[in-house]
This record gives structure tokens, C-alpha cells and sequence, in this order.
């Protein structure tokens, strides 16, 4: 049992940096993309609400297949799509067949998400103690790959349907080879209380899935406004340099991937309760530290303060929907994740609206109001008495 999953474990790892390379990649090529449509920025940013659609309706309906197929079925499909579907911006010449385009990568990037986090639930409920946080880490680290690979592409002048098509084999290719490691139900779960409801039997998503998909809501939005606002803040704000602006979405992302590295030991001797409290209560307080520092250095502390507490939340909302129930994991993860995405979308389009009343820095304490409140309801993600025990300390 132990081979095996650590087999599905490596497969899991596999699946989230392909999904965080293929949209690393993806994100790497947009000038050259929008250089080859024609298509202005303004259209752009239109253009990728239906990348954000796609997603959301991908996440929606791999959800309830999930459960159905199981993951070692659905994931290396989703993960097919995805890598399949990377190249056809790199085709489209007009705004029509891009917008079309990205709706389909949209999908397969939406199905792969929900897929590969379903079945990192069944194998953190094999290891029976939390793992899901390093699988974070991994996309993380995918995008990286994918920042320095697009480079050394672009440095080359290789044209955006070329290497989108070399990464498309490529991950086409990774596909095949980590699919036969993937976790059989049987292989991961463990019995369960006789009062679970049949794995088959039709359920109603219950409160506590969309109280979790609220707070994912709001986590992912307060994230959102990092990728999108951090480096704006100290540009328009603080006056810094280009350079040293975009210093502060990197503060940002190395401290949640290193916070997303580490979350799993603390998660173990804490409890989850205790990552999502003090981790939305210090994101919290580093963001609103960055929003009325008038020095740059203090901002870039905040910032970096703000993705160390962001880092480890989303994960643990992830594993307490796929935990509430052994046989809806995958549509209680769709609806987190589904939720999730759309905070993603939400949180820059309005932060933007609100600078029209607002100055930048002060717009900044909407992500903090979302910190705040979900450090006030953490206790929602405590595991329920007919979740596999994980191996946890006493929540704080």
C-alpha cells in the first residue's frame, strides 16, 4: 500500500506542475498571441472572461464525473484536453477564434483542477495526515518552469504556436506517463463510519460546502489583487521605480510558494483550523501594513507578509471539502474551487471600479476585510467526526 501511494503521491505532483507549466506557459506568450488576433488590450481583457467561463463551467462539470469515473480516469483526460487545447491560441489570427480558444483551455483547465485536487484528497486520506498544501506548492512551481522556459523560448524567437505546440506534446506526453500511478478509490480510502451515505446515492451540495466555497471566495480574491495590483500599488502609490514595483508581486509569490512548501508540517501539528485563523489573520495584517507604509521597503514587507499567510488557506478549504464526504469529493471540491476561481476573476475587476473613489491603498483593505473574516470563521474547517481521521494536533 505504501508503494502505491507514494506512487500516486509523485502522479499528483506531476499533475499539478504540468497544470501551473501549461498556464505559466500560456500567460508567458500573451503579447505575441495578441500581437499575431490583432486585437487591442482593452479587447484582450474581454476576451479572457471566457477563459475564466471555461474554467468555471469545466470545474462544474468534472465535479459530479469525478465522483462517478474516479479520478485515475478523469484526471489524465482533463489533463490531455488541457495540454491539447494550449496550442490553439498560438493558431487563432482573429478575435473570433481566439475568444473560442481560450474557452476551450478554459476547460480543460477547469477539469484538470478539480480532477487532480479530487484525487489529492484521496491521497492525503491514504497518507492520513495533511499533504495537500506541497501539491499547491508544485503549481506553483510549474509557473516558475514555465517564466524560464518561455524566456529562454522567446530569447530564441521561436513563435508562440511553436513552443505552445512543443509544450502541448510535451504535456501530452507527461500525461501518459504519470496516469498508470494514479490511486484506484480502493487504494486510497480507508473505512469509513457506518453512517456515510452511499458513494452512489444523489446529494444535495450541503451549507457547509458553500460556507467553504465562500471563504475560498474571498481567499482567492485577496489573491487576485496581488497578481494583478501589487506592483501598480508601489508604482502609483509610492512612486518606486518599474524595476522595484515589480518586486512586490515577487515578495508576494516566493513567500506563498515557500509558505505552501511548509504548510503541510504545520498543518500536522496544528491542525488545519490553525493554518486558515492565523494564516487569514497575518495575510491580514501584512497587507494592511503594505497599504499605509509610506516607505517602499515596509511594502514590500507587507506584501511578502501577505502571500507567507495567504499561503496556506486555500489548501486547507480544498482538503475540507474533499474530506466532508468520501463519495462527493469531487463535486464539493468543484463548488470550492468553482467559487474560488471566480474570486480569482472578481477581485482585480473590483479593486478597479473602486480607485474611482477611492485611492489604490486604501481600495486594499477589501482583501483585508476577506482576511479577516475568514480568520473569523475558521473553525469550519475543522475535519467532522465522519471525515478520515487525519493525523492532527488540538486546533487553537
Amino acid at each position: 500500500m505504501d508503494r502505491y501511494l507514494r506512487a500516486g503521491r509523485l502522479a499528483t505532483f506531476a499533475y499539478f506542475t504540468l497544470n501551473g507549466f501549461l498556464m505559466g506557459m500560456w500567460i508567458v506568450h500573451i503579447p505575441g498571441i495578441e500581437h499575431r488576433a490583432g486585437i487591442s488590450h482593452a479587447l484582450l481583457g474581454w476576451l479572457l472572461l471566457l477563459l475564466g467561463a471555461g474554467a468555471f463551467a469545466g470545474m462544474q462539470a468534472t465535479g459530479p464525473l469525478t465522483d462517478r469515473f474516479g479520478s485515475r480516469t478523469v484526471v489524465p483526460l482533463s489533463a490531455a484536453l488541457c495540454s491539447a487545447a494550449l496550442v490553439l491560441p498560438g493558431l487563432a489570427a482573429n478575435a473570433w477564434t481566439l475568444g473560442a480558444a481560450l474557452l476551450v483551455l478554459g476547460v480543460g483547465n477547469g477539469c484538470l483542477d478539480v480532477s487532480m485536487n479530487a484525487h489529492a484528497v484521496q491521497v492525503e486520506q491514504g497518507y492520513r495526515r495533511p499533504v495537500m498544501s506541497a501539491f499547491h506548492a508544485a503549481f506553483s512551481l510549474g509557473g516558475v518552469l514555465a517564466s524560464l522556459v518561455g524566456a529562454r523560448t522567446l530569447s530564441w524567437n521561436w513563435s508562440p504556436v511553436t513552443t505552445l505546440g512543443a509544450v502541448a506534446l510535451v504535456g501530452l506526453a507527461g500525461t501518459a506517463l504519470a496516469a498508470p500511478a494514479l490511486l484506484r478509490p480502493a487504494a486510497a480510502s480507508r473505512p469509513v463510519d457506518a453512517a456515510t451515505p452511499a458513494v452512489n446515492a444523489p446529494r444535495k451540495t450541503p451549507r457547509h460546502i458553500w460556507a467553504l466555497a465562500t471563504l475560498a471566495l474571498m481567499i482567492m480574491l485577496s489573491e487576485g489583487v496581488a497578481n494583478d495590483w501589487s506592483a501598480l500599488h508601489l508604482r502609483n502609490v509610492l512612486d518606486a521605480p518599474a524595476a522595484t514595483a515589480a518586486l512586490a508581486y515577487g515578495a508576494f509569490a516566493t513567500t506563498m510558494t515557500l509558505g505552501r512548501l511548509l504548510a503541510d508540517r504545520v498543518a500536522a501539528r496544528f491542525g488545519p483550523v490553525a493554518i486558515l485563523r492565523h494564516g487569514a489573520s497575518v495575510a491580514a495584517l501584512g497587507l494592511t501594513a503594505a497599504a499605509l507604509s509610506p516607505w517602499i521597503p515596509l511594502a514590500l514587507i507587507g506584501w511578502a507578509v501577505f502571500g507567507a499567510g495567504l499561503s496556506g488557506c486555500i489548501p486547507q478549504l480544498f482538503s475540507a471539502a474533499g474530506h466532508a464526504d468520501q463519495g462527493a469529493a469531487g463535486t464539493n471540491v468543484s463548488r470550492v474551487a468553482g467559487l474560488g476561481y471566480l474570486g480569482m476573476l472578481a477581485g482585480p475587476a473590483v479593486i478597479g471600479p473602486l480607485t474611482h473613489v477611492l485611492p489604490l491603498n486604501l481600495t486594499l483593505f477589501l482583501p483585508v476585510l476577506c482576511c479577516a473574516t475568514a480568520a473569523a470563521t475558521a473553525g469550519i474547517v475543522r475535519p467532522s467526526r465522519h471525515a478520515p481521521a487525519l493525523r492532527e494536533a488540538e486546533t487553537v
